[in-house]
C-alpha cells in the first residue's frame, strides 16, 4: 500500500465526503475512482504523480468509500459529483488543478470543466463512458439494479461476509474488496443514480474545453468503448489519446505507459507556473 500523508473530511451540502491526500506539495491533482469503487484505486497511480511534483488529492465521491452513502439516486447523480469535486477544491482553498479519473472519475472530471473550466490545469481521462458506451451501459446497470435490489436478501449477508474479510495488500484488490461490501440499498441507488442526471458535457460543450488533456482507451470493452474515448480526443483542441490493450492494464503495468504519461504531466506542470506567474505579475505591489 501507498503511503497517505492526510486523511480528511468535509461538509458538502447535507453530507461529509472522505478524502485523502498524498505529497506534501506541488501542482494539485484530484484522482476519482471507477463506479462503486472508492479512492483506493487510484493510489499506486498518486504515488507515481507524487514523483513528477504533484500533490494529489483521492475523493470518495458520496456514496462511496469512507464518504456518507445516501440511498436516494436523487443525491447520486455524475453532474452532483462534479460539483462534490469543485468542493473538495474550496475546502482545501485550491483555486486550479489537473482533475482526472478512471470510468465514472472520468466522466465526472469531463463534468467538473464544464461547469468551471478555469479550475482545470488539466484533464486526466481514463475510459471514458459517454455517447458511444451508453446503450451498453443501460442494458448492463437496468438488470444489474434489478438484481441487487430484488436479490437484496442474498447481498446483505454477502455484504457482511466481505466486511469480514481481512484487506489485501494491492490496494487495487482492496478497492474491489470494498466495493463488494456495500449495502445492497446504497449500491442501487449509486447505480440508479448514474441513469436518473446527464452523465458527459454534450460534444458542443467538450469542444469548447481547451485545456490539456491526456485521454487513455482500450479495445474489446464496451462498456468504455474505444471510439468514445478516441472521438473525445478528437473533439478537445488539445487532447491526445493513449491506447492500452486492456481493461486494468495502467494500474497494474503502469510503467509500459508512464514515459508519455510523464510527458504529459510535465507540460500541465508548465501550464500550472507560467498561470502562477501571470498571477504574481499582476498582483499589487
Amino acid at each position: 500500500m501507498t503511503k497517505v500523508l492526510e486523511k480528511g473530511r468535509f461538509q458538502c451540502g447535507h453530507y461529509e465526503l472522505a478524502y485523502e491526500i498524498h505529497g506534501d506539495a506541488g501542482v494539485p491533482c484530484v484522482l476519482l475512482h471507477g463506479l462503486l469503487l472508492d479512492s483506493l484505486v487510484n493510489r499506486d497511480l498518486a504515488a507515481r504523480f507524487v514523483t513528477q511534483g504533484y500533490r494529489v488529492i483521492l475523493l470518495d465521491l458520496l456514496g462511496h468509500g469512507e464518504s456518507d452513502k445516501p440511498t436516494d439516486p436523487r443525491e447520486l447523480r455524475v453532474d452532483f459529483f462534479a460539483e462534490q469535486t469543485l468542493a473538495l477544491l474550496d475546502h482545501l482553498g485550491i483555486e486550479r488543478a489537473l482533475v482526472g479519473g478512471v470510468s465514472l472519475g472520468a466522466i465526472t472530471a469531463l463534468q467538473v470543466a464544464a461547469q468551471a473550466p478555469e479550475r482545470c490545469i488539466g484533464l486526466f481521462i481514463e475510459m471514458p463512458v459517454m455517447e458511444w458506451s451508453t446503450m451498453f451501459a443501460a442494458l448492463l446497470l437496468v438488470p444489474l439494479i434489478a438484481l441487487v435490489d430484488y436479490g437484496s436478501f442474498i447481498g446483505r449477508p454477502l455484504a457482511r461476509l466481505m466486511r469480514r474479510i481481512p484487506r489485501p495488500s494491492s490496494d487495487l484488490l482492496a478497492s474491489f474488496l470494498n466495493a463488494a461490501s456495500a449495502e445492497p440499498e446504497v449500491i442501487t441507488a449509486v447505480l440508479h443514480g448514474i441513469l436518473v442526471g446527464p452523465v458527459v458535457p454534450p460534444a458542443q460543450r467538450r469542444r469548447q474545453l481547451t485545456m490539456p488533456t491526456l485521454v487513455i482507451g482500450h479495445r474489446g470493452d464496451r462498456l468504455h468503448a474505444h471510439r468514445d474515448a478516441a472521438e473525445l480526443a478528437k473533439e478537445m483542441p488539445n487532447a491526445r489519446l493513449l491506447e492500452t490493450r486492456w481493461i486494468g492494464e495502467l494500474h497494474v503495468r503502469p510503467a509500459r505507459f508512464w514515459p508519455k504519461i510523464r510527458v504529459f504531466l510535465d507540460e500541465v506542470s508548465a501550464v500550472a507556473r507560467r498561470a502562477e506567474e501571470r498571477r504574481m505579475s499582476s498582483a499589487p505591489n
